[in-house]
């Protein structure tokens, strides 16, 4: 119920209450009880909504954003294997969302609460002391090797009853790959420098963006391993193949940069959307996210307006902004392309003023009018 038709009703019962009541300790009493209900109703709520707004800040994952029928699929294959033991490989290109998807499934489960701990393959080095594959995973004590001053926890003992993510498994050499293997299968491990095996309480979720069965007949994965990590497979699309989600996705960023920086901005323009749609995201979930955050950055409107979109967007043949269209053109083609890109450079350099550009091109305000007009750009008179 929203606070102010809650604030009417609890009137109204106040109202009704000091009519009929006949003695002052049951109006006390009544009025009491009367407020505790109404608003214990609304402050549920208003804690609700609290808790979503920190997830956005702290990046809690509450949902996997997208209508397609590729994310409809990926949600239902999360929910229905959060609350099993069993290990997840999570697959798809950079920026898809790896990770939001793995926390995801660690929030969904019966570890939520517990900690969720990120193992990255890539920063592993091949040999051994810190950064190897078992001062990470495994710990180790003081003076277990040179450098090693202090005794320090691996991945596997920090997410003792929670989740551990092994980022970018492909990364890892093969030596690397036969230790993960043997942990897998035992569940045990012993810091380096002691004697002393620990079960390890962890749920494993893996992922890559490489294909492993190519690796597999290159003799670059173990095959063993591969069919260890593959019980129950994910696989996220790139978000060239969800192109409908990516509104949904751009005002969940809106909203997160929104409370990040402390901005007010409600929507984006018509242009904006068309370049949003029309680029084809080499980065994917990823890089929409930096965009969006640039354009917050850059906006000093309620909307995101074409021009604050970062360089990669403008200038991009897919989004119909190039300084030379793609292919062989004719030269009143080039030129309009040329005039297009000049008057885009000049709005972009004055935040959307089209007096401010104007004068910068020596062009009067009837004739800046007329352009912007004419190539369907974005601008303002202040």
């Amino acid at each position: 119920m929203e606070s102010s038709i809650l604030q009417q009703e609890t009137l109204r019962q106040i109202t009704e209450t000091l009519h009929h009541s006949r003695s002052k300790e049951g109006l006390e009493r009544k009025l009491q009880e009367i407020i505790s209900e109404n608003f214990a109703s609304l402050g549920k709520a208003y804690e609700q909504k609290f808790q979503e707004l920190r997830n956005i800040v702290s990046g809690t994952p509450s949902e996997l954003i997208g209508n397609t029928r590729a994310m409809q699929e990926v949600e239902r294959q999360v929910r229905q294997i959060a609350n099993s033991e069993a290990v997840v490989l999570i697959r798809g290109a950079a920026g898809t969302g790896k990770e939001h998807t793995a926390r995801t499934i660690h929030t969904l489960s019966e570890r939520n609460g517990k900690p969720f701990v990120i193992l990255n393959c890539d920063s592993l080095n091949t040999g051994e002391g810190f950064n190897s594959l078992d001062s990470e995973l495994f710990g180790y004590e003081r003076g277990a090797f040179t450098g090693a001053t202090s005794r320090h926890l691996g991945k596997a003992e920090q997410a003792s009853g929670g989740t551990l993510f092994i980022d970018e498994v492909a990364d890892l050499s093969l030596p690397a790959q036969t230790k993960l293997l043997q942990f897998l299968q035992d569940r045990k491990f012993a810091r380096l420098g002691s004697n002393i095996v620990q079960n390890a309480n962890v749920r494993i979720v893996a992922s890559t963006g490489k294909d492993l069965e190519r690796l597999m007949q290159q003799g670059l994965f173990r095959e063993d391993l591969y069919y260890r990590l593959n019980i129950f497979q994910i696989k996220l699309p790139e978000l060239s193949q969800r192109k409908t989600d990516i509104l949904l996705l751009a005002d969940h960023f809106i909203g997160k940069m929104n409370l990040k920086y402390g901005k007010h901005i409600l929507r984006l323009s018509t242009p904006a959307i068309d370049m949003l749609m029309s680029y084809h995201w080499p980065g994917n979930v990823r890089e929409l996210e930096n965009c969006i955050e640039h354009a917050c950055l850059a906006t000093t409107d309620v909307s995101i307006n074409a021009y604050d979109l970062p360089p990669t967007l403008q200038t991009d043949i897919t989004s119909g902004t190039s300084l030379i269209p793609e292919g062989a053109a004719a030269l009143s083609t080039l030129l309009r392309s040329y005039e297009r890109e000049i008057l885009i450079e000049a709005l972009r350099r004055n935040s959307g003023n089209l007096s401010a550009a104007g004068r910068d091109l020596q062009v009067s305000p009837r004739m800046m009018h007329y352009k912007v007009k004419k190539f369907g750009l974005e601008a303002h008179e202040k």
